[in-house]
């Protein structure tokens, strides 16, 4: 059980063999799945987030080809089991590595299309890879016509404020101020809270 996975097929067979209908239909319901919904069409196996991150560990391996392949997938806890590994692989990897894995991760945000997708990776795989980097590209994806890549946009700044920084989290709120989505709402707002927990004073004076 505590084997390391080797490809994708083993990776997708280990989350079938533990996935529960009756919280899959919770799942599907709980993020918006409906028509018209922000979430529509999206599958569910019904895994929970501690067991992805146990099949995530055990996926460290993988080599990208093997986990685009679980990034492309239709079902949901597929590609959040991608996204963790990315995570983890991010954090041991060297600067190289990093580097491919960030190119990796915009190359496919077209796939990285709920909240809970855009909040698992993006601080860490993002924010981290641009702690020292030009930050250029959040002010891009702020002013997609994505709703998730907007996310991933004020999101990749938690790294930067847990840092001290709130630069550009003060800058690209003022990008997403008058956006028309409520996911987007929240995360400003929940960007500006963590930048408030140790300078409230600044947040109140720009906001």
């Amino acid at each position: 059980m505590n084997s390391l996975l080797t490809d994708a097929h083993q990776v997708q067979h280990e989350l079938q063999q533990i996935g529960d209908p009756q919280r899959a239909a919770h799942s599907a319901r709980f993020f918006k799945t409906g028509p018209g919904q922000y979430g529509e069409g999206d599958v569910f196996m019904g895994v929970t987030v501690p067991q992805l991150r146990q099949v995530a560990n055990r996926s460290l391996t993988l080599p990208l080809s093997e986990l685009e392949k679980l990034l492309t997938s239709s079902i949901h806890e597929v590609r959040l089991t991608a996204l963790l590994t990315l995570v983890y692989e991010f954090k041991k990897a060297d600067v190289a590595r990093q580097a491919e894995i960030y190119d990796f991760y915009l190359a496919h945000t077209h796939f990285v299309n709920n909240w809970d997708l855009v909040d698992s990776s993006a601080p860490y795989i993002v924010g981290g890879y641009l702690a020292d980097r030009d930050r250029t590209i959040l002010y891009q994806l702020a002013r997609s016509g994505n709703l998730w890549e907007r996310r991933i946009a004020i999101l990749a700044t938690a790294w930067f404020i847990r840092a001290g920084e709130s630069k550009d989290t003060f800058a690209i709120t003022e990008l997403l101020l008058d956006d028309s989505h409520d996911l987007i709402h929240k995360a400003v707002g929940w960007m500006l809270r963590e930048v408030g927990k140790s300078c409230g004073q600044e947040v109140e004076e720009a906001f």
